[in-house]
């Protein structure tokens, strides 16, 4: 027996004994996938593609181990996996602070014709040079979690302070975008959402404080440069770096230099993140460039406006993230969808009209409202195609019509929702 089949058990017996027997298949299939399908080793340990695309995302190879960790302590291969893929992610972190997801090997596989600044040694192990500030936040938020469940530190080396050291390098260059940073990104015979405009350098943005960002965890284009709940994870993902620098690094300047940055960002965020809505009163925008505009949606993607609680940047009671996630779960919301199917949050990287099983785990996870813990359960359950697993976006009105039949983030979340929902969910007859 492995230990996945030792994992499941609680979850799954709690299920049946309730008399959800699809939904315990459907945990025991989710929760196996990231292990069993994606998980590839070489000469340089773990790496992890994110299902129907043969490339390591940095966000997405986070987010896929993440339901592991509770057991990292308990079984010796899930915590060796978890150490080793962080190895793994702090290198390409070095090779290249700019990049989103990268190749197992040097074979030049990209897909796409881009115009960007990545050098001759970068290129071949790049899949993709799309600019986004999560990509350095979850390799951070993986390190610290798994330290403070396991207290296993030999991810902590010096391979993790270059990557640290830049990771505050790129941040604070991008603080000043216009008049300093070298990245720039141009893609070649696409949809305006694929490449930034402006020769690649993207709107104009004003300083703010806040650190920019080409595009969003969607892989979609920022339409005004300060992408607010990036924002808010990179300055919580800086209060962990600070405290892993000065316990594990003994790195006082690091810790200082980390810190600094992450009042810089949060001064922004005050200043900048909070708009009036004449019918929801204040909210956090989802994007501004410093110069006035402000952009009111969300996006399903993590991070999200309604996954801050989830991810420890806010409090869910927090009177703005309230009113923040009401006008979400609104019409106000552009990609926010109702059909007989479903109803959620959506994306503009997918079809319309697709609601996107990630957005409705983390609408329960960031829930303390037990009725709408059970509706949501039992509305991804329903939404599985007849496949027993997540999909990207599903129709609304049509779960057989569904976008990338394997994609293991969207498996992994919805395990650590079901984790949650099996502990109000009611006793079927």
């Amino acid at each position: 027996m492995s230990w996945i089949d030792e994992a499941v058990r609680p979850v799954c017996e709690k299920l049946k004994e309730k008399g959800y027997e699809k939904a315990a298949e459907m945990f025991r299939r989710c929760f196996a996938s990231t292990w069993e399908t994606t998980l590839q080793r070489d000469e340089r340990g773990v790496f992890l593609i994110t299902g129907d695309i043969p490339a390591m995302w940095l966000r997405d190879s986070s987010a896929q181990v993440y339901h592991y960790l509770p057991w990292a302590s308990q079984v010796p291969e899930a915590e060796e996996a978890i150490c080793s893929l962080l190895g793994r992610q702090f290198d390409c972190i070095v090779l290249d602070p700019y990049a989103n997801a990268f190749n197992r090997e040097a074979n030049e596989r990209h897909g796409y014709r881009d115009r960007t600044s990545w050098s001759d040694a970068q290129r071949p192990m790049i899949w993709e040079r799309k600019y986004e500030v999560d990509s350095l936040c979850y390799p951070i938020r993986l390190a610290y979690a798994f330290w403070q469940k396991t207290g296993n530190t030999a991810w902590c080396s010096e391979t993790f302070r270059k990557a640290a050291r830049l990771i505050l390098k790129v941040w604070r260059t991008e603080q000043r975008h216009a008049e300093e940073s070298p990245y720039f990104f141009e893609r070649l015979n696409c949809p305006p959402s694929d490449t930034l405009p402006f020769g690649g350098k993207g709107t104009p943005v004003a300083f703010t404080g806040m650190t920019w960002s080409g595009f969003r965890p969607s892989d979609d284009a920022c339409e005004y440069g300060y992408l607010i709940p990036s924002n808010f994870f990179a300055a919580e993902s800086l209060r962990r770096l600070t405290q892993i620098a000065q316990q594990l690094l003994d790195d006082t300047a690091l810790a200082a230099q980390a810190a600094m940055l992450r009042g810089e960002i949060l001064s922004g965020l005050e200043k900048y993140a909070v708009v009036r809505h004449p019918v929801w009163g204040e909210v956090y925008a989802y994007e501004t460039d410093g110069l006035g505009h402000h952009l009111l949606m969300d996006d399903a993607n993590v991070p999200s406006l309604l996954s801050l609680p989830y991810l420890g940047c806010v409090r869910a009671d927090d009177p703005v993230y309230r009113n923040t996630r009401r006008m979400l779960l609104s019409a106000e919301n552009p990609y926010y969808y109702e059909g007989k199917c479903c109803r959620g949050i959506g994306s503009p990287h997918t079809p319309k009209d697709h609601v996107w099983p990630i957005s409705l785990c983390v609408q329960g996870l960031t829930s303390d409202d037990p009725e709408e813990i059970r509706a949501l359960f039992d509305m991804l359950v329903n939404m599985d195609g007849g496949t027993f697993l997540m999909h990207e976006g599903v129709h609304k009105d049509d779960a057989s019509v569904f976008t990338r039949p394997w994609f293991a983030w969207a498996n992994s979340i919805f395990c650590e929702f079901a984790e949650k929902a099996v502990g109000v969910l009611p006793q079927r007859a």
